[in-house]
């Protein structure tokens, strides 16, 4: 190889590993901003007092930041979590977290007649659900209250470790 395109080739290689990093980093944050909202939005789907343990006592955003940001979950789908969220954001002028029950409840209800919206609310539902019945080493499930709430108990064998590294 001829040292122009080997200089040529490296320059490329370096800067497509920084382009990298950058997404990377702005994935990060805009997860980080994202979680708050979904926080919300788990709270306000299985609020205290339910049938089923509330989201705040399972600490589901806790599952759903460690199950999305894993190596092994769909870059896809993660990128719609967050961008789902933000969309919430934009739709209610980055007042979603401010809003009362009430308030909250209609922009969800907004936000759910549109296709995306629905398949976003649909894809929280089923990483908070999943929180709530996981076994309890994902770290929800917290005392087991999902399996007792819906009268069940865990898989057997149980996991004796939470992820497999990549």
């Amino acid at each position: 190889m001829r040292r122009r395109d080997f200089l040529a080739t490296s320059a490329v290689i370096g800067l497509s590993v920084s382009l990298h990093a950058q997404e990377a980093d702005a994935e990060t944050k805009a997860f980080e901003a994202a979680v708050p909202v979904i926080a919300a939005v788990q709270q306000h789907m299985f609020p205290e007092g339910g049938k089923l343990p509330s989201a705040k006592a399972m600490d589901t955003v806790t599952f759903l930041k460690e199950t999305i940001t894993h190596a092994s979950y769909d870059r896809d789908i993660r990128r719609f979590v967050i961008e789902g969220a933000q969309e919430l954001e934009r739709r209610t002028q980055d007042k979603f977290l401010t809003m009362d029950d009430v308030q909250k409840e209609a922009a969800l209800r907004s936000y759910e007649e549109t296709r995306y919206g629905s398949n976003w609310l649909a894809r929280i539902m089923t990483l908070t659900m999943e929180a709530i019945l996981s076994d309890p080493i994902y770290g929800s499930n917290i005392g087991q209250e999902g399996w007792k709430a819906v009268g069940s108990f865990g898989g057997s064998p149980r996991p004796k470790e939470r992820y497999i590294e990549l």
